[in-house]
């Protein structure tokens, strides 16, 4: 038993210093701008960076769009074929993993082909239908993770009750999908949004591909031409991943504490 416990030890040592090993050598080497000393010139350099500040701040507002219209998307859609779809589920779950199929890189010539200049819906020929190109492909990329968060989530409930008791009191089908159903899975909701948000602020392809300021070409930007920067900036995105996934586990554990008061 003793060296099972070892052994188990061992290899969740190894595992983590493949992981925090680098992530300090890298916090070390971004705080080694300043010759002879530890500082934070690096950080101070990149947050005065009005490129940097107009970048992250697009990729907040995208993300944000993308959680809200996502949430739109597969919260109905999870809802309707769980209440009166069942035989469609394993369709609807396999369209919903191409994305992890599909490489992004594919996907968004497949969009500017579908949606360039000269086609019948032309998407890329202004600024905003660029920016709403780029947050549907932000959906497909989260669509996975969106709907298995929300698909969880809706299997700890009874659908089939609440709609049936909201229905016997005169709920139409907005007042049940909103008052009804999404307060008792915004669990899912939340856990599927932080996934949301981590992946648009990281995410390159598409957005350099679609040609808009977005975080993730910023960082490609400043690491082919600085040194010190793009540690600071790698930081900062480890940050943001891990603060997500941070929040994604105390909505589970607020879950969890209020299933047995439930």
């Amino acid at each position: 038993m003793k060296a099972q416990r070892l052994g188990a030890w061992i290899a969740i040592a190894v595992g983590a210093s493949y992981f925090i090993i680098p992530l300090l050598g890298t916090l070390e080497f971004s705080l080694r701008m300043r010759r002879g000393a530890y500082s934070f010139d690096a950080y101070q350099s990149v947050f005065s960076d009005i490129q940097f500040r107009e970048t992250f701040g697009y990729s907040i507002i995208m993300a944000l769009l993308t959680i809200v219209f996502g949430m739109l998307l597969v919260v109905p859609t999870a809802y309707w074929v769980r209440l009166r779809l069942p035989q469609v589920r394993p369709v609807v779950e396999f369209v919903t993993l191409l994305p992890l199929v599909i490489p992004a890189i594919v996907i968004v010539f497949g969009y500017l082909r579908l949606y360039n200049s000269s086609s019948i819906l032309p998407l890329t020929g202004s600024t905003s239908g660029t920016n709403a190109l780029l947050m549907f492909s932000y959906m497909t990329l989260s669509l996975p993770y969106m709907y298995r968060a929300v698909d969880t989530a809706m299997r700890a409930i009874d659908v089939r009750t609440l709609t049936e008791a909201a229905e016997s009191l005169g709920a139409k089908w907005p007042t049940i999908l909103f008052r009804c159903i999404f307060p008792n899975v915004m669990s899912g909701v939340l856990s599927g949004a932080f996934i949301t948000f981590a992946i648009v602020m990281g995410e390159f392809t598409m957005a350099a591909l679609l040609n808009r300021p977005a975080f993730g070409p910023y960082l490609q930007l400043v690491g082919a031409n600085k040194a010190y920067e793009p540690s600071a900036l790698a930081v900062i995105a480890f940050a943001i991943t891990w603060l997500s996934m941070g929040l994604i586990q105390l909505v589970s554990r607020f879950q969890q504490s209020a299933s047995p008061k439930a």
